[in-house]
């Protein structure tokens, strides 16, 4: 039995807003909408998906809005690109709260981290070198 990581799905408190900030500050496509509810986003083979925080509490369970002044939640969505800088740049443009810079990590990638307007943590990096 093979197991495969399909989505990613976060509670977010305006899906629509969220589909507008992942469009413009990461350049993402939009795959799916179910009205203000529900929407999915191409990222290659894991798709990144935003559930209303009513809507996913119902089916879910207990969920909660991020307190943007204290620290994310304990997982980062990560976004490969060939031009972190860039990246970075275009997404605090769009509205993201800068963390940590882009730099070279020991182990060759470059990475760095934001915010999204929701509080959850984004980590930029480079292609994994072998």
């Amino acid at each position: 039995m093979a197991t495969t990581l399909g989505y990613c799905v976060i509670h977010v408190k305006d899906v629509s807003a969220s589909l507008d900030f992942y469009e413009r500050a990461f350049g993402l496509r939009r795959r799916m909408v179910d009205g203000a509810l529900y929407a999915e986003m191409e990222t290659g083979h894991t798709l990144l998906a935003f559930s209303e925080r009513r809507f996913a509490a119902k089916h879910s369970g207990p969920t909660m809005d991020l307190d943007r002044e204290a620290p994310p939640p304990g997982l980062e969505i990560v976004l490969v690109t060939d031009d972190v800088a860039t990246l970075h740049q275009r997404a605090l443009q769009a509205g993201a709260t800068h963390v940590r810079d882009p730099e070279t990590k020991p182990w060759g990638q470059t990475a760095s981290y934001l915010r999204d307007p929701d509080g959850y943590l984004v980590q930029l990096c480079s292609p994994a070198t072998s």
